[in-house]
């Protein structure tokens, strides 16, 4: 049967049988499979609409939303994702099809890509990158033939989408640009920067109404000056062959960086290949990088591919034969999940999706209507929200962790004198604690009588780098601001729990070299909503050389201190 692009009704319906097979299993599988702690973490972004969120921008919100309005579950909160993954891959097999591809090929090479299958049935903001990125190259492939203010328009709105969904996406437009730098040269191209300008603003003004958290995220609060491990760049290597299909990844790299630019648009997919998996490689150098940072590079890694195939009528029979089997590996995978086998369960990064339905029952059971506040973690309390139909489960995040959107949601300032039940995954010393036993372990509850924390007190000391010898006492003059909606009192008079100001120096994430305490005179501090005050204290530098990072962070018992400080880079010679 001629499968090519003079032949579209031949051609299409191989394609048709096989995304709905695909939308079956997806729609399956995101019935089946219990809620991963990051898509119950983006349902509460879902439950608090807004133009963006910490480190994230509010597409995945959108989707969940409407897929929950509709069913208030699992399958509900996917159902998007699952729908928008499906469309993307017929707009990818039409955006292919005009160089002749074949369905044939086309269905068992976007088979083995195993990244394809894991945002094919879970909503994270890379569900609706890869929707938006495939609709950019639909869109863009139309727009590199024949100039047109319409497609123009779309194409900024669809750039727009694309960083509500992940700022990752300014790579794919950035390499698109790159690639073609007479777009510039068309009045047309002015009109789509104008639109997705337009589009991203109102996101531009959350950020700058909050002090740019993202960008203070991967400037100040952690450390720019990592010692470089190879290991980062190996695991990169070989998370980007397992997520292109463990047996033919290393063939689609072969073959898609060997594939001759014939017009403006393949240039387009050569430059975003080679720019998507170079950028992130070279960040191994400089950060820890994620293997699926890369999805938005699969999808002109494998147009490559089958682009090089066709032209050069290359399909030998060893490529079908390892084809199948990595299908196989990959379907073998996917049902296990379904059923929830045990040897699944055992795989940590699988583990999530088991056995907390009924962990949040449990815990429920205890704290009932009161706040459930863990330390540390924003993916179980979001699963105990989710599972309960509630918004009072709260993540502590302290010192030795990151910020998250419960450092900015109003949720802290409802829990401020209640009772509440803190759960660990150690018995809390002092206290009596419950012990529930679930799947995944056993979990230590106990109730905290007139809690008390200052997560969002920011404290600014204007200065980012000090260079001291070891042991020497250096003055910080401080300015301490209460961000509340309510008067901030630092007295112990009268409070069960004290609070104290601590100088802590870090030698790494989570690794605390030393924890000095300010004067009693802070505690005489008291600030009325929106004030500043400023607060003088003397911290003696660490008697053993080295390279440390310096936060003030708030600690009020039982927490273990919040994040209340930028880092400064602290060098003792």
């Amino acid at each position: 049967m001629a499968t090519t692009a003079s032949n579209p009704v031949q051609s299409n319906k191989p394609i048709w049988y096989f995304i709905a097979c695909w939308t079956v299993l997806n729609l399956l599988q995101a019935a089946v499979l219990e809620m991963h702690g990051d898509e119950a973490y983006y349902w509460l972004y879902a439950q608090k609409p807004d133009w963006g969120y910490f480190y994230h921008p509010p597409m995945m919100a959108v989707f969940i939303k409407i897929g929950y309005t509709l069913f208030h579950n699992e399958f509900g909160a996917r159902l998007v994702a699952v729908l928008s993954n499906s469309l993307a891959l017929y707009l990818l097999w039409l955006i292919v099809k005009k160089y002749a591809v074949t369905a044939k090929w086309f269905i068992l090479l976007v088979s083995c890509v195993l990244v394809f299958h894991v945002y094919g049935f879970t909503t994270t903001p890379d569900a609706p990158l890869f929707f938006f990125a495939v609709v950019f190259y639909y869109f863009y492939q139309k727009y590199a033939e024949e100039d047109s203010w319409l497609t123009a328009f779309i194409i900024g709105v669809a750039v727009a989408c694309l960083l509500y969904s992940k700022y990752h996406g300014i790579l794919l437009v950035g390499f698109t640009v790159l690639s073609n730098l007479k777009l510039f040269r068309r009045p047309s191209f002015h009109l789509a920067i104008i639109t997705g300008l337009i589009c991203f603003t109102p996101h531009i003004l959350w950020q700058a109404h909050r002090d740019f958290p993202a960008v203070n995220y991967q400037l100040f609060e952690r450390s720019s000056d990592k010692i470089y491990n190879i290991s980062l760049t190996t695991e990169y290597l070989g998370g980007q062959l397992l997520l292109g299909g463990i047996l033919l990844s290393w063939y689609l790299f072969y073959k898609a960086f060997r594939t001759k630019i014939t017009d403006v648009f393949s240039r387009a997919l050569v430059f975003n290949a080679i720019g998507t998996f170079g950028f992130f490689c070279i960040n191994t150098f400089f950060a820890n990088v994620q293997p699926h940072y890369t999805l938005i590079g699969f999808i002109p890694l494998i147009s490559l591919v089958l682009i090089n195939l066709q032209r050069n009528n290359n399909h030998p029979k060893w490529l079908f034969n390892v084809a199948i089997a990595n299908i196989a590996l990959i379907l073998v995978l996917r049902i296990s999940l379904v059923l929830g086998l045990p040897f699944i369960k055992k795989v940590m990064a699988l583990q999530t999706y088991f056995g907390f339905r009924d962990w949040a029952a449990k815990v429920h059971a205890k704290a009932g209507d009161a706040w459930m506040v863990m330390d540390d973690g924003f993916q179980n309390p979001s699963k105990y929200d989710f599972y309960n139909h509630t918004l009072k489960g709260f993540a502590y995040d302290s010192r030795y962790y990151g910020r998250t959107m419960f450092d900015i949601w109003p949720m802290e300032d409802s829990l401020q004198h209640k009772k509440i039940y803190l759960l660990l995954s150690t018995p809390l010393e002092g206290y009596r604690s419950d012990t529930i036993k679930t799947e995944g372990g056993d979990w230590y509850g106990a109730w905290v009588e007139d809690a008390r924390t200052y997560q969002k007190i920011a404290i600014d000391s204007k200065t980012t780098t000090i260079t001291t010898k070891p042991g020497q006492k250096i003055q910080f003059d401080l300015k301490i601001t209460n961000p509340y909606t309510y008067d901030v009192n630092f007295t112990n008079v009268g409070y069960k729990h004290p609070v104290f100001l601590e100088s802590c120096f870090f030698t790494g994430p989570t690794d605390i070299a030393e924890v000095q305490q300010s004067g009693a005179d802070f505690n005489n501090i008291s600030l009325q909503p929106g004030e500043s005050k400023p607060y003088n204290t003397v911290v003696t530098a660490p008697k053993e050389k080295g390279t440390y990072y310096l936060m003030f962070s708030i600690r009020t018992e039982p927490f273990r201190g919040s994040k209340n400080s930028r880092l400064i880079k602290f060098t003792v010679e």
